[in-house]
């Protein structure tokens, strides 16, 4: 019953997962789009190669897919619920329940995760956590007040963690992903749609856009950098150097992230950070780079140069 499921959830998803590309995303936020470029640890490959695997029920290798895309980026949500669903396959709950935890820490939104986390609890006999997972998914209920994007989606999982724990002995993991998965060009246009909305200094909507090309490419270094980037311009350093650190551990030389990163170094008066950094972004830039110019302009003025 279990195959069954998980083959239902991830029938379609692999032609709609992008393959990789054959450049290196390295500029503000990538030399194109995500679906075009490609980092030296292509995380988005490493993802379309665990969704395969899951698609075709070998577990083992879908789950060794995804450890290798959250070595380098821990808190990816979407990654950490595949895991979840690889550890489900395997019929390990706890490690299920584990990735299922991780997910909702770093979106507290994601319903599906939410929902299979409370019936991963119940199969694991602990209703306590999982009548609190319920709550939780209530208390999304209620702030959405059925107007929402979710609010089906919602309503869905609070019927199905009930059934769950009305029978706990028949409790499914059954989760059909919504439209998490959208096709490469889906994730281009709101990768483009974002920038777009980054230029126009509409920085929490272009945050939301991105988190939807996130869930086409997984952790793509150039969604990760703008990601960054808008939560810096919200002032939200710490969300923002998480970013920065992801993206650079997926794509060392990644010009974008780099001069990104630097930049909110200065803002936050690490000028000897930001000089390193510059070093850097010069030993990436053989022939010079407008991001090294740019940042190079910010380290001489302290601060963002005059326009």
């Amino acid at each position: 019953m279990q195959a069954k499921l998980i083959r239902a959830a991830l029938a379609g998803l692999l032609a709609a997962i992008p393959a990789a590309g054959s450049t290196m995303g390295n500029s503000g936020g990538g030399g194109g789009t995500p679906s075009m470029s490609a980092p030296q640890f292509d995380a988005a490959e490493e993802y379309r190669k665990g969704v395969e695997a899951l698609k075709t029920n070998e577990y083992g290798r879908a789950k060794r897919a995804f450890a290798r895309v959250l070595n380098v980026a821990p808190n990816d949500a979407n990654t950490n619920f595949l895991a979840g669903m690889a550890d489900a396959g395997l019929n390990d709950f706890k490690a299920a329940a584990r990735h299922y935890e991780r997910a909702v820490r770093a979106d507290a939104k994601m319903v599906v995760a939410a929902q299979e986390l409370a019936v991963t609890y119940v199969k694991l006999g602990d209703l306590t956590k999982a009548q609190s997972a319920l709550a939780r998914i209530k208390a999304l209920d209620a702030a959405c007040a059925g107007s929402c994007q979710d609010a089906e989606l919602i309503k869905t999982a609070i019927s199905t963690v009930e059934a769950a724990l009305g029978q706990p002995a028949r409790a499914q993991l059954t989760t059909n992903p919504p439209l998490m998965f959208a096709s490469a060009g889906v994730g281009d246009a709101a990768y483009l749609r974002a920038v777009g909305l980054i230029n126009e200094h509409r920085y929490q909507e272009a945050i939301d856009t991105l988190e939807r090309a996130r869930a086409s490419f997984g952790a793509h270094p150039d969604v990760l950098t703008y990601l960054g980037f808008a939560n810096r311009k919200l002032h939200r350093y710490d969300v923002a150097e998480t970013y920065y650190r992801q993206a650079l551990a997926i794509a060392p030389d990644h010009k974008g992230a780099t001069e990104y990163y630097a930049e909110m170094m200065i803002e936050r008066g690490d000028m000897a950070g930001a000089k390193r950094m510059l070093a850097r972004l010069d030993s990436i830039c053989t022939f010079g780079c407008a991001e090294a110019d740019e940042l190079r302009r910010w380290v001489e003025a302290k601060g963002a140069p005059a326009s």
